[in-house]
């Protein structure tokens, strides 16, 4: 089975005190150190996984700069077969349907049976893959977290409300959104990435891609960040200090004295 995988690098959250800029409209970039978007991670873990039970290659892809080769040779040291990079000048500041649309440029130029992301990335919109399958259409599933492999089909899990799953059956090619939670990403050493550390990433572009001026990028983003804003602290909000014990009295406490505990 072929399978690709949609990386993105994003700010690592657990690394950086995370700023708003002077204009309101983005978080301070200069001296941020970003990872391999969590979600995707798991995405790629899964195809991964789906290897080795029936065979295949794994592409993993990315739309970035040059610095996205980082996340993309992590992802080869994971043990994906090939990655690639599709950057160019004209597909900076895309929203979802830029992203969309150049990966599905790249879509067109091979053969995938099945193309996995992560279930959201960036802030959080979550439009890439549904937006990919429509362009390409093919069936998509959202919030998967499980996969199996049956007769040339495929039979997935997602999360409904309430905690509830949803079991569908799929046919192949299709796009699958993969939620966190799926599987257990193996752990990336140093050893690993040093191995692939002289390994070529092809670099696809513009011209490449056939992509037009006009179809990805800031020019025909239909969706602009306008602004970004810290939420402030509700009145009734009330932060607990103190142990791990001592806390969880007070918060049985505090559910005693609001009518939780009979």
């Amino acid at each position: 089975m072929e399978i690709m995988v949609c990386a993105r690098r994003v700010p690592d959250t657990s690394e950086n005190e995370i700023e708003l800029s002077a204009a309101g409209n983005d978080i301070e970039r200069d001296e941020l150190v970003y990872s391999v978007n969590e979600a995707d991670n798991y995405a790629v873990e899964e195809a991964l996984q789906i290897r080795g039970r029936i065979g295949g290659n794994v592409t993993v892809v990315t739309v970035d700069n040059e610095e996205g080769e980082e996340i993309l040779r992590r992802q080869l040291a994971m043990g994906a077969n090939q990655a690639v990079l599709l950057s160019d000048e004209s597909f900076e500041g895309s929203d979802g349907k830029g992203i969309a649309t150049i990966l599905k440029a790249f879509v067109d130029k091979g053969h995938y049976d099945l193309i996995l992301t992560g279930v959201q990335a960036d802030d959080g919109a979550a439009q890439v893959g549904g937006m990919l399958a429509a362009m390409l259409d093919y069936p998509f599933a959202s919030l998967v977290n499980s996969i199996t492999v049956e007769d040339g089909k495929l039979k997935v899990s997602r999360e409904i409300e309430g905690g509830n799953r949803e079991i569908n059956e799929i046919d192949l090619p299709c796009v699958l959104s993969i939620q966190t939670g799926i599987n257990e990403p193996r752990y990336v050493g140093m050893r690993g990435i040093r191995q692939v550390a002289s390994v070529t990433i092809p670099t696809l572009g513009a011209s490449d891609l056939g992509v037009s001026q006009g179809s990805a990028g800031k020019s025909a983003a239909k969706v602009k960040r306008v602004d970004y804003f810290v939420p402030g602290l509700s009145k009734c909000a009330e932060i607990l200090k103190g142990s791990r014990e001592d806390n969880a009295q007070k918060i049985l406490e505090l559910v005693e004295a609001k009518g939780g505990l009979n």
